[in-house]
């Protein structure tokens, strides 16, 4: 099931990059989300796999449709860019940086190690250790960081309506 999901998940994001109709690219975005929320269910993580559908497929993918929907249609038909080689190196580039920081910090903080050789000190983590790091007020808990988001995406939803609206003619 590991291969099939992966197997989907690479595919649809290499489409959601490569295809040139936007609409088309969310709903690949879509098909990816949707895929690691499968691999989530497939850990037994059902907790962050219906989080993933919610939050995520559900909300983040709405919000990047009623953006493409907003934007003029004259705007996006000068979008057109051509890949120069120059953009293409500096992509690479830029991708090789990543992988080489991201390695870095893996082999500093020896999570490859824990992870090949299955030292998992602490366990399990209980849903009430989640439920009170995410809605807890603490240091190091996220109930602030999700109420400054949803008064962020509420003003995005605000201005986008803004925006949208139709100026009335002048006679």
């Amino acid at each position: 099931m590991f291969c099939i999901l992966a197997i989907v998940i690479l595919g649809a994001a290499i489409m959601s990059v490569t295809t040139t109709r936007i609409m088309r690219s969310a709903t690949y975005l879509l098909i990816v989300l949707f895929g690691v929320a499968g691999l989530y269910f497939l850990l037994d993580y059902t907790f962050l796999g219906a989080a993933q559908i919610a939050v995520y497929a559900g909300g983040v993918t709405m919000i990047f449709i009623f953006a493409i929907q907003l934007v003029n249609k004259r705007a996006l038909a000068g979008a057109v860019e051509k890949l120069k080689a120059k953009s293409i190196l500096r992509g690479a580039l830029l991708s090789v940086v990543g992988l080489v920081v991201v390695l870095g910090i893996l082999c500093k903080n020896h999570f490859l190690c824990r992870a090949c050789c299955g030292a998992n000190e602490g366990g399990e983590v209980s849903m009430d250790v989640i439920g009170n790091a995410l809605m807890g007020a603490d240091k190091y808990q996220y109930v602030l960081p999700f109420e400054f988001i949803s008064v962020f995406l509420l003003a995005c939803i605000i201005g986008g309506i803004v925006v949208s609206r139709k100026e009335k003619e002048t006679k």
